[in-house]
């Protein structure tokens, strides 16, 4: 049997995408960067986390699965074909909090509002 380890998304710009969702999971976090893999972006060509092509986010217990973000050259086009479903308490306040972060709303339903990231990647907030 299998289990989800990680879950993947294409990215124009991973570092920024990474930051966005830490915000929004409570349980999640940019995995830290140690002076090896500072090093090793850097012998890559790349400047330091904020340009890093493959941003991972990880549970703060440790668990699974994790997030990762990795650069991809082309533009996102049509919609998701997965997308994450978010519970919250109060839904109202959530999709307004996810608003502040750059969010956007796409549309209401009944159960559920569906929002955009800031890379276009739809996800829903479950009322």
């Amino acid at each position: 049997m299998a289990t989800i380890k990680d879950v993947v998304f294409d990215s124009a710009h991973p570092a920024s995408a990474a930051r966005f969702w830490a915000q929004v999971l409570d349980d999640y976090e940019v995995a830290p960067y140690d002076e090896t893999e500072l090093n090793r972006l850097r012998s890559l060509g790349f400047d330091g986390p904020q340009d890093d092509p493959t941003v991972l986010l990880i549970r703060s217990d440790g668990g699974l699965p994790r997030i990762f973000f990795q650069l991809v050259p082309e533009g996102k086009q049509g919609k998701n074909r997965v997308h994450l479903d978010l519970h919250a308490v109060d839904a109202a306040t959530e999709v307004d909090r996810l608003c502040t972060l750059g969010a956007t709303v796409i549309a209401e339903h009944e159960n559920w509002i569906t929002m955009q990231d800031l890379e276009g990647n739809e996800f829903c907030v479950l009322k």
